[in-house]
């Protein structure tokens, strides 16, 4: 039996949200929800649907993760399907099979769909992937329970109150380190584009600063006064509210984007500010890093306490454990979940806590105590 299905046998269902909790796990495809609400409905649901979709043309974290962590995911799905799920369906697009879904689907020895085969036969069990078109929409996780799964979900209906489970393949990376290694979530998988000179595909700490992301993608120089930052992909993005150098990456952010203030403006929708710019340039068609080239070692990182805002009130901000002048190693916890809905935040970098408020916490890099 293999290390990752005796990890996971060894814990019983109720202790996988517990785990995902004390990690500090939140989606990292968009929304930014604390993973384990979903995880504390376990024992409801018995199918998992993996939305590997890579829902903007300018992404690749699933895709890569799929491709080169093969083993891993394999294992956890095995692993999974014995402890907790009776099938686990995988969600790609169909003109990425043969570059990328080779290995996935020879190391699950998965059940295929393709598009107009779907939505899957309720009667399957074990792996399967289910291929759909090459579309990005909004909401796709509502999406593909209607595509894959056969659901229409109404209202204030979630995929658990039908039976599912909707995560992305980088927040089931992190549940692998999770349940298998006992690791927290630390560390971000973001792209870089828009008005830059060189397209990145960057792994990051927590709290790295947008101003690094930002000159490793060639943009060195101040953004112009008709500039603007956002945080996510060209369908699905917000408008940062801050200068690059006081917004920290969040576990829930994929990218971010240079984008002119006019072309924001005109393609802001509704009252929400989600801004979709997909019809304002060529990104499929532009040069992208299709692998994470390169690590960054911030010098400083501040790690909200809260994934996304927008869900303060529902969520509950983590409480912080350490003060200004405190040593600390990289995995290091530094906030413990809040009464409520919270998870858990811990050390990206090995440093010394600079500052504690009710919003973040900030740590800067002592090359005395680095080892990362």
């Amino acid at each position: 039996m293999s290390i990752t299905r005796e990890a996971i046998r060894s814990v019983e269902p109720p202790e996988f949200a517990v785990t995902l909790r004390n990690a500090g796990l939140a989606g990292a495809g968009g929304a930014g929800f604390p993973t384990y609400a979903k995880w504390e409905r376990l024992e409801e649901v018995d199918s998992l649907l993996v939305n590997h979709q890579e829902s903007e043309p300018n992404y690749y974290m699933d895709k890569w993760l799929g491709r080169e962590r093969t083993e891993e995911l394999a294992a956890l799905f095995d692993g999974l399907l014995e402890r907790a799920f009776d099938r686990i369906v995988i969600a790609a697009k169909w003109p990425d099979r043969d570059e990328w879904m080779g290995g996935l689907e020879a190391a699950t020895d998965a059940t295929v769909y393709a598009p107009d085969a779907l939505p899957v036969s309720e009667d399957e069990t074990g792996i399967v992937i289910a291929y759909t078109d090459d579309k990005y929409e909004f909401g796709m996780e509502s999406v593909l329970m209607r595509l894959v799964a056969g659901v229409v979900m109404g209202g204030n209906e979630l995929p658990m109150d039908n039976g599912w489970i909707v995560q992305n393949t980088e927040t089931l990376s992190n549940v692998y380190r999770a349940l298998v290694d006992g690791a927290p979530t630390t560390r971000k998988f973001v792209h870089v584009d828009g008005r830059v000179p060189t397209h990145r595909f960057l792994e990051v700490p927590i709290g790295t600063p947008a101003t690094d992301l930002l000159e490793a993608a060639g943009r060195t120089d101040e953004l112009a006064d008709n500039e603007v930052i956002l945080d996510g992909g060209p369908g699905w993005c917000f408008e940062i509210d801050a200068a690059p150098d006081a917004f920290g990456v969040r576990k829930r952010t994929n990218c971010l984007l240079v984008m002119e203030e006019s072309v924001v403006e005109e393609n802001t929708i509704g009252s929400g500010g989600r801004v979709n710019v997909l019809a304002s340039a060529a990104w499929k068609q532009s040069v992208h890093e299709t692998a994470p080239t390169e690590a960054l070692r911030p010098d400083r990182v501040e790690v909200p306490l809260i994934t996304n805002p927008a869900f303060e009130g529902v969520v509950t901000p983590s409480e912080p454990i350490v003060t200004v002048g405190d040593d600390l190693e990289t995995d290091e916890m530094i906030a413990r979940p809040a009464d409520g809905i919270s998870i858990a935040q811990h050390a990206p970098i090995d440093g010394t806590v600079t500052g504690v408020d009710d919003r973040s916490i900030t740590i800067e890099r002592d090359e005395r105590l680095t080892s990362d």
